[in-house]
């Protein structure tokens, strides 16, 4: 049904037509489009002169449906173009934690050592600034008043 409206949409934004539809679903509810008036567009069927009047009401509403109907082909674009950015952030956070593994993997065993020493060495340098960091937490400061 959406798609039946949006298409109507367009017919009346692209030719500037008079248009009514009304549909029934199957559990009875009712659906209508009309633009730009249901007057203009019923006066219009019955081949009846409308007044000056709904002239203006019914080029006031074609102008607001134009309006409405950009900004909804406006934010269906950028709806698209999130959702591709999405989908290629996501494959990309995908092959990143693959590439990580596959990269180890692929290690041949002089490499191997030198990222064992790498580790080691962080091992080394974390040991003792360790003491450093848990001596620090433990005592309080000279000045704190306990």
């Amino acid at each position: 049904m959406f798609w039946l409206i949006q298409k109507a949409s367009e017919l009346v934004r692209e030719n500037d037509v008079d248009l009514g539809i009304v549909l029934t679903s199957p559990t009875d509810k009712t659906y209508a489009f009309v633009h730009p008036t249901s007057t203009a567009v019923i006066d219009r069927f019955m081949n009846l002169k409308t007044d000056f009047s709904d002239q203006i009401v019914a080029e006031n509403s074609r102008n607001k449906v134009n309006q409405l109907n950009d900004r909804l082909n406006e934010l269906d674009k950028r709806g698209k173009i999130v959702k591709g950015r999405l989908l290629a952030l996501s494959e990309m956070n995908k092959n990143r934690e693959k590439n990580r593994w596959e990269f180890i993997d692929q290690l041949n065993t002089d490499e191997i050592m030198k990222f064992q020493a790498w580790l080691d060495v962080g091992e080394v340098m974390l040991k003792d600034q360790l003491p450093e960091a848990s001596s620090s937490l433990q005592s309080p400061p000279e000045d704190a008043n306990i």
